[in-house]
């Protein structure tokens, strides 16, 4: 499932919108585990995308919580989630 906008002119990268929230369930041991992409945190809506993989880096303005099965980003600024080798991705700044 994803329904995130594509960015335009460039493969494997998506739009995130401002509030976008994206909840990583990391695995031990280096294993892949579950990225869930949220429009918006306070919005009562089902996810837009959920991916198999790993968040590597946050570039983009984003608060960061650390959970006990992973971690929260709560994007400040527009960003965009771009797909790196794997199942490994990033957020960057738009």
């Amino acid at each position: 499932m994803n329904h995130l906008a594509p960015a335009t002119g460039a493969e494997n990268r998506w739009h995130l919108p401002n509030h976008a929230h994206v909840v990583v369930y990391e695995r031990s041991s280096g294993k892949r585990g579950l990225l869930t992409i949220y429009d918006c945190g306070a919005a009562q809506k089902p996810p837009s995308a959920q991916l198999l993989g790993t968040l590597e880096a946050v570039d983009a303005r984003a608060e960061l919580e650390d959970t006990p099965t992973g971690r929260v980003v709560s994007l400040r600024e527009p960003g965009v989630l771009e797909a790196l080798d794997g199942d490994r991705y990033r957020i960057r700044r738009r």
